[in-house]
């Protein structure tokens, strides 16, 4: 199955590590690594560690989207970049080695004009998918529809649409319909519930709720600690959260996402995916900075889960 990544708001990412990060004296970095980011293409990314292939489709602008592409380019993923005004955005990420905390400095990324929004979305019809991942937030300008007119798209190509965002834009292609999965975090869902859902069980029908009014054939959300749970047509599957040594929680969202799209691909059944896509979430955490997973440690990860969970997945 062809896979394509749509990211309208794009990241250069600089991560780095300090001893300690204090306000006012000039905190000194070391091992700085530059990367292609933003949802999306992290996604794409993970997917091509993983050993599957994905078109990345994004937005860039300015020097800093030159230096995105050739950064593509290096990763070795096939890309289409859509040109804007503005500049692309650069993130920064700072491990702190003496408490272990990242501290991360996202900024909001440039003021897009509609046109050059259109122009993405008619890239995306053009092309030949059978998945689509949307994911990322919106840069200024986009609108709070444009996810879900990406999703329109996306069926209008016979194409399932897999979406990971947040706020407005989650909430208008929830409403719109027409998307295959969603992975909202614990306040996202409770955004579109209403709802605090201080429970698991709340937590749950919230989510099974979204399934059955036909917002989205599948909802995944990861807890943490806590695991996380699949919510389907099937009812709930819930898996725990493998044991692993986490020094950074950067890149394992979009890690899981990358597994789950994968694993469907490849044929899994969605719970069998879910499993999959926890290893590869768990697999990010193993090292620092932008790194997302390696397919050796998602691979041991997975069978151990497989083997932990006793055939639970039929």
């Amino acid at each position: 199955m062809k896979i394509v990544t749509l990211t309208p708001n794009p990241a250069l990412d600089c991560s780095c590590e300090a001893d300690t990060v204090e306000p006012i004296h000039k905190v000194r970095t070391f091992n700085e690594v530059y990367a292609a980011g933003g949802g999306g293409i992290n996604v794409a990314r993970a997917i091509r560690q993983l050993g599957g292939e994905a078109m990345a489709l994004y937005l860039a602008g300015g020097a800093t989207g030159v230096f995105l592409d050739q950064l593509m380019d290096e990763a070795g993923v096939t890309r289409q970049s859509i040109v804007i005004a503005g500049n692309t955005r650069v993130s920064h990420n700072v491990f702190e080695r003496s408490t272990r905390l990242d501290y991360r400095f996202v900024p909001e990324g440039p003021l897009v004009a509609k046109a050059e929004c259109d122009r993405l979305l008619e890239a995306l019809g053009a092309m030949s998918a059978d998945m689509i991942v949307g994911s990322g937030s919106l840069p200024r300008g986009a609108g709070d529809d444009f996810f879900a007119r990406a999703a329109d798209v996306a069926n209008a190509c016979g194409a399932a649409f897999y979406l990971d965002t947040s706020g407005a834009a989650l909430r208008a292609a929830l409403a719109r319909g027409g998307v295959a999965l969603v992975k909202p975090s614990h306040g996202e869902l409770s955004s579109i519930s209403g709802k605090k859902l201080e429970t698991r069980d709340a937590q749950e029908a919230a989510a099974l709720d979204l399934v059955k009014s036909g917002s989205t054939n599948l909802v995944a959300v990861t807890l943490g600690r806590e695991g996380g749970f699949l919510a389907s047509a099937d009812g709930i599957f819930s898996v725990p959260s493998p044991k692993v040594e986490a020094l950074s929680a950067v890149g394992a969202g979009d890690s899981f996402l990358a597994g789950m799209v994968l694993a469907l691909a490849n044929g899994k059944p969605p719970r069998d995916a879910f499993v999959y896509a926890m290893a590869a979430g768990a697999a990010a955490v193993l090292h620092i900075g932008t790194r997302l997973c390696k397919r050796d440690d998602v691979e041991r990860i997975y069978t151990g889960m497989v083997t932990d969970l006793g055939g639970q997945m039929l």
